[in-house]
């Protein structure tokens, strides 16, 4: 059986795995999904499968965030299940008890690497719930994470009710996005998963501290200590001071080709004596995701107020048809209207600043936005994006988002 599975998995196209057993069947309800390390540090989520008219869909669960993942095939045994965005895919079969066995792959720049994975029907529980709560998380945390000799700086905000703890990490190039756990006795435990991010933390509370952290991330071995002391007063640096436009400069100046391969230019008819909103993004990053989910529902609403929005796509390969290929499904699944350009220069390159937009002291993260007033001067720059995932932070954000933009209408 297990030589077959290979075999299976190994093959080329949709055949089933036939053999011979009684028919099973991917199970509506929650299930408790698991990607095995080889350390052993299994990334746990959960996921929904639902039957919408006639047809299997599934819904990843992390927090209070739904991801739904549309494009699922059940052929025999074998489960097909392509993530909606990151270029990822589950191929799995149906095992005995209605489990799912099989790989998690993601697709990547130059090459594919891949997780065994596992669920189990009829299973809400994301963690197995232990010892009854000995420590309260709510609140904020500044978190040093330390990765080999280097570390950087982020704050964590949770909220715990009862043993079970929601949160994300926020850092000055965006957020974790929806994380998921439990408090184990003294134990904090936490996870996700979307598709990009696979993540497990766990840590020693201890009243107003956090030790013993440890941060398993992804496919590999990758893993980074970390620690964390509660103070509710903490902020991270002004979004507006990691990157800025360099002395004597106030306008951009490029011209990158749309999806179609058409030229466009900052300068062109359509921008002038308009607001323009830049996003510097990818399909590969999350927090672009969330970004690009606000800005497009955004600009359907209010682009006949003067305003535009363009996207610079910074993908992992220069290859235009391949950065047009994982652009497509991204923007489809947002409705974005409005132009994303393909710069042709990877997230990775060191002069990625100076090759795309070299007025700029740099690009520090993804996604920066850069807001541009009616006489083309830029006016601000934002490293990161704080989404959904950070409650009020989110909130926050498109507060302020609203505010620039209408004092840059009225000036």
């Amino acid at each position: 059986m297990k030589k077959l599975w290979i075999y299976c998995l190994a093959g080329i196209g949709m055949a089933a795995c036939n053999t011979g057993n009684t028919k099973k069947e991917l199970s509506d309800g929650v299930w408790k999904a698991s990607l095995h390390r080889a350390d052993g540090a299994n990334i746990v989520f959960n996921f929904q499968v639902k039957d919408t008219a006639g047809k299997k869909v599934l819904y990843v669960l992390n927090a209070t965030d739904k991801l739904l993942v549309d494009d699922v095939k059940v052929n025999g045994d074998s489960v097909f299940i392509k993530m909606p965005f990151f270029d990822s895919e589950f191929k799995a079969r149906l095992a005995e008890g209605g489990n799912l066995e099989g790989q998690w792959i993601r697709h990547l720049a130059d090459k594919d690497v891949s997780i065994p994975f596992t669920a189990q029907p009829h299973t809400a529980e994301r963690f197995k719930k232990g010892a009854a709560p000995a420590q309260q998380v709510t609140g904020r945390w500044v978190t040093t994470f330390v990765d080999k000799d280097k570390s950087s700086e982020a704050i964590g905000e949770f909220k715990q009710m009862g043993d079970l703890v929601y949160g994300t990490f926020l850092t000055t190039t965006g957020d974790y996005r929806f994380l998921d756990g439990i408090m184990d006795g003294d134990t904090l435990r936490l996870s996700t998963f979307d598709g990009s991010h696979a993540y497990l933390f766990t840590g020693l509370v201890k009243k107003d501290s956090i030790v013993n952290g440890r941060f398993f991330a992804g496919i590999g071995d990758h893993v980074e200590d970390w620690t964390a002391v509660k103070n509710d007063s903490a902020k991270l640096p002004d979004e507006r001071t990691l990157a800025t436009m360099k002395p004597g400069q106030s306008k951009l100046d490029f011209t990158f080709p749309d999806l179609n391969g058409n030229k466009v230019n900052i300068n062109d008819d359509r921008f002038k004596n308009k607001v323009v909103v830049i996003t510097l993004m990818g399909s590969w990053c999350p927090n672009c995701m969330d970004e690009t989910g606000f800005l497009s529902q955004w600009y359907k609403k209010n682009k006949d107020r003067g305003v535009e929005v363009i996207g610079l796509a910074y993908e992992r390969t220069p290859d235009f048809e391949k950065s047009k290929k994982a652009l497509t499904g991204f923007l489809q699944r947002f409705d974005v209207q409005y132009p994303v350009l393909i710069t042709g220069v990877t997230p990775a390159d060191p002069e990625k600043g100076e090759k795309t937009l070299p007025q700029l002291t740099g690009i520090k993260g993804f996604p920066t936005t850069i807001f541009i007033d009616k006489k083309g001067n830029v006016k601000e720059v934002h490293t990161g994006f704080s989404g959904p995932g950070t409650g009020e932070h989110y909130e926050q954000f498109k507060a302020d988002f609203e505010r620039l933009i209408t004092q840059l209408l009225a000036s």
